[in-house]
Formats: C-alpha cells, sequence, structure tokens
C-alpha cells in the first residue's frame, strides 16, 4: 500500500470517531506529515465544534514545522464561513506544502472552491486518494447533498417463513435481545426514525436510544388522517417528533405537525427533511411504510434481520429487489444487508 493511502486510511479512522455527534457536517478526519512521521492529527468531534483540520493545527507543538507539511484530510477542506472559519485559509497562512484528500465536497458552499483556494496559493493537491472507501463513509452527507433528500436505511426483523408480524399486527420480539441492542446503537448514529401509523398504533414504540448511550435520533410518524391517540409514548414530548399528515399543521413543545399533500405525498415528505437538515433516516416499518419506499425507489440500505422463529400465517416482510453486500449471525439471528439493484441501462 502507497504511503497515501495509509495516512488517508488514519484520516477515515479519526473521521469515524465523529459518528453521531457532527451531522449535518461530514466526518472528517486530518493528519499532518512531516519528513515522513505524523506530527499532528484531529478530527472533527461536534457539529458547531472545530473541524478536523483545525485540530489537527492545534495539536501540532512547534508550528513551524507546519510549513512544506504535507495535510491529509478525506474531505476537501472548507473555503466559507459557517459556524467556523475556512480551513483552506488556516492550511494557506501556515504555509503547507500540499493537501492529499479522498474526495471533493459536493456541499455547494464548498464544490471546488476550498481545492482552487489551496491551488491558487501554491500549495500541491492531490485527490482521489481512496475515494470509494470516503465516499462509503460519509454517504449520508453525499446524498443528501447530490440527491436534495436524507440517506434513508430501511430495517425490519422477519420471521423464518418470511412474516413481519402476526395478523393482528403484533411483532414483538422477532428479533432476540442482541439484534435489538444494535437497533438502539443504529439509532443513535442517524438523524431521524421513522414508522407508519399501524406500527405506531400496535407497537406503541418509544423509538430512543435505551438500551444505548448516545443521541436520540428525531421520531417521525407517518399519520395521514391524525387517528393516532395523544396517549402513544411517540407524542409524550420527550424527544423531537415529527408527524407528517394531510389535515393540519400545528407546533407544540417538541411536537409538529406537518400537512403534506396528498399527492408526491412521501416526496414531499422528505423535501421537508431535507429542508429542515436531516440527512439520514431509518425507517422501522411496518410493512406498509416500508412499501411505499420500496414502490417509490426511494431507499439506499436495507437492513433485515430473520429470527429462527416461524408464524406460519401473518403480514408479510416487504418484498424488494436489492443486492446483497453483507451478511452477520446475531447469535441465533442472521442480519443481512442489502443495496438498491442497480439499474442497467443499454
Amino acid at each position: 500500500m502507497q504511503q497515501d493511502e495509509l495516512y488517508m486510511l488514519r484520516c477515515l479512522e479519526l473521521a469515524r470517531l465523529g459518528t453521531g455527534s457532527v451531522s449535518p457536517n461530514p466526518l472528517v478526519g486530518c493528519v499532518i506529515v512531516k519528513n515522513e512521521k505524523i506530527i499532528g492529527e484531529g478530527w472533527h468531534r461536534q457539529y458547531g465544534g472545530p473541524h478536523a483540520e483545525v485540530n489537527a493545527v492545534n495539536c501540532v507543538a512547534d508550528k513551524s514545522q507546519l510549513a512544506g507539511s504535507t495535510v491529509y484530510v478525506n474531505l476537501e477542506p472548507c473555503s466559507h464561513f459557517g459556524k467556523t472559519p475556512p480551513c483552506a485559509d488556516l492550511l494557506i497562512s501556515h504555509k503547507v506544502g500540499k493537501v492529499v484528500i479522498a474526495n471533493t465536497d459536493t456541499n455547494t458552499l464548498v464544490a471546488g472552491k476550498g481545492l482552487a483556494k489551496l491551488k491558487a496559493a501554491g500549495i500541491q493537491v492531490v485527490q482521489g486518494i481512496l475515494e470509494q472507501q470516503g465516499r462509503e463513509l460519509n454517504k449520508r452527507f453525499f446524498t443528501f447533498h447530490e440527491k436534495q433528500r436524507p440517506y434513508i436505511i430501511l430495517k425490519w426483523a422477519q420471521t423464518l417463513d418470511g412474516f413481519i408480524a402476526r395478523s393482528n399486527y403484533e411483532s414483538k420480539w422477532i428479533s432476540n435481545e442482541l439484534s435489538r441492542l444494535v437497533v438502539h446503537k443504529w439509532r443513535s448514529e442517524e438523524d431521524a426514525v421513522l414508522v407508519g401509523t399501524k406500527t405506531a398504533a400496535h407497537d406503541n414504540p418509544v423509538l430512543t436510544v435505551r438500551d444505548w448511550s448516545g443521541r436520540n435520533p428525531v421520531r417521525i410518524v407517518i399519520d395521514r388522517f391524525l387517528r393516532l391517540p395523544d396517549k402513544l409514548s411517540l407524542f409524550d414530548g420527550s424527544v423531537k417528533t415529527i408527524c407528517y399528515n394531510v389535515l393540519k399543521h400545528e407546533e407544540h413543545t417538541n411536537l409538529t405537525l406537518i400537512r403534506l399533500s396528498e399527492t408526491n405525498f412521501l416526496e414531499s415528505l422528505l423535501e421537508h427533511l431535507f429542508s429542515i437538515g436531516i440527512q439520514s433516516v431509518i425507517v422501522e416499518g411496518g410493512s406498509t411504510t416500508l412499501s411505499l419506499f420500496i414502490n417509490a425507489g426511494l431507499w439506499d440500505e436495507a437492513r433485515v434481520f430473520t429470527s429462527t422463529r416461524q408464524f406460519y400465517s401473518g403480514i408479510a416482510a416487504p418484498t424488494f429487489a436489492g443486492t446483497l453486500i453483507a451478511e452477520e449471525k446475531m447469535e441465533s439471528d442472521t442480519l443481512r444487508i442489502y443495496l438498491p439493484e442497480l439499474k442497467v441501462h443499454h
């Protein structure tokens, strides 16, 4: 493996440490190298806080070492004043010699402007090192800016014989305890979690990260005709919750009712989430809601737990066309992860 790739791997490793704390910002790590030695590293730790480059520069004890150094960062340094000053300017002011990146930033505020600034200052720029890994790491960020919608993860548990719930919609404990713990961890990593009317009514889910430490995602419920009772856990005001419907718009403490038109309901819902900066949504069911996303072709990843239990009859799990990319045993359950099948144009 080349030197550049080794340092970039380290950047990605550092960047990952910001998972669940930096959204809607991307995950970014930075490594500063002089004479083949790492002299500083950092990562973006929390939204609104200093960027990776700032943290890396700050940890270099002797700042004169920065002149002529090589800076590795998985995403193009920013060129605009956001919550913090532009990182491109910081690197220029310290006269670094070279900047190596994995991905250019597709956020229109940056989009190549950071690199242009560095080049104009006479700094050598190398792009595309471990580009695929970089895109994978920041898939939520890239999907959000390129498709103008959140990154959508579908998740469900099904029985060995393909059911997602019993005929009375009862779906408690299809999966085991470990699988449920993993789901709580996932919730802490995404911006929002979404369920439909039936799941909200029959399961009365809390949709928080009770079994894991981390932030709670924004809770989203689709209740088109506002039929759900107020006493549900979703409406307890403990966590920011959005209820999408076709009847009215109303704001309460930690609960917002958003009215959407019946036509293009799902597209409008995603448009609204985009407008409020929600970068990723984990859709937790049920079958009708999951199928809504599947049929509209609006999903990026499906995570399916299959247990060893059988129901023999009930509500069937959604059907979809996907490419299996990973499979893992969760004690008695099997977790399979799929990506949408790529449309091949002839």
